[in-house]
């Protein structure tokens, strides 16, 4: 480590402040491994927010911290709700997962950061991933509009999802089949 930091400091003579910044940023990734960068700065990795990262990219679902709770407790059965809680409010500040609220008593939480649609069931409440490009050019016009900087926007769907939507059918054909 000690020829590492003399390479470091000539290397530091040579180039620009910020250029060297970076390099001290790269280093300490490599070199600790478990440190994650945010907008605040270093966080740390611990092992309640890695599994409740796996398995929020490992379902399809939207769930809710509970959900998630049940399911982190089979690999960490001592981990607390308190600490989920934390740890989820913690992974959506860095921008790791996405937090959606819809008017209700809970969240759910979405393991894709990324910026993308949702649909809504109505009748379930179960949240979809809408696989639809995002408009970008929403953003410009509100921003030529009124003369603010939009950094991002959310578009969700209501409606009935297919399976509620199957579920109603098949109770009205049935209802059909009694009455006649």
């Amino acid at each position: 480590m000690e020829k590492f930091c003399n390479r470091f400091l000539l290397l530091h003579a040579l180039t620009p402040v910020s250029f060297v910044n970076t390099i001290v940023v790269v280093i300490v990734f490599i070199h600790k491994g478990r440190v994650w960068l945010n907008k605040k700065g270093f966080i740390r990795k611990t092992k309640q927010r890695e599994v409740i990262l796996q398995v929020l990219r490992s379902t399809k679902c939207h769930p809710t911290a509970d959900w998630i709770y049940q399911e982190v407790r089979k690999e960490l059965p001592n981990i607390s709700l308190g600490t989920i809680y934390r740890n989820l409010k913690t992974l959506t500040e860095m921008g790791e997962i996405l937090e959606l609220s819809y008017g209700s008593t809970y969240s759910r939480f979405d393991g894709n950061a990324d910026n993308h649609y949702h649909f809504v069931c109505e009748e379930c409440g179960n949240v979809y991933d809408v696989d639809l490009p995002v408009n970008e050019s929403i953003n410009a016009k509100l921003e030529d509009k009124y003369d603010v900087q939009v950094n991002s926007h959310r578009l969700e769907f209501y409606g009935t999802c297919r399976e509620c939507s199957d579920a109603r059918t098949a109770e009205r054909e049935h209802e059909m089949a009694v009455s006649n």
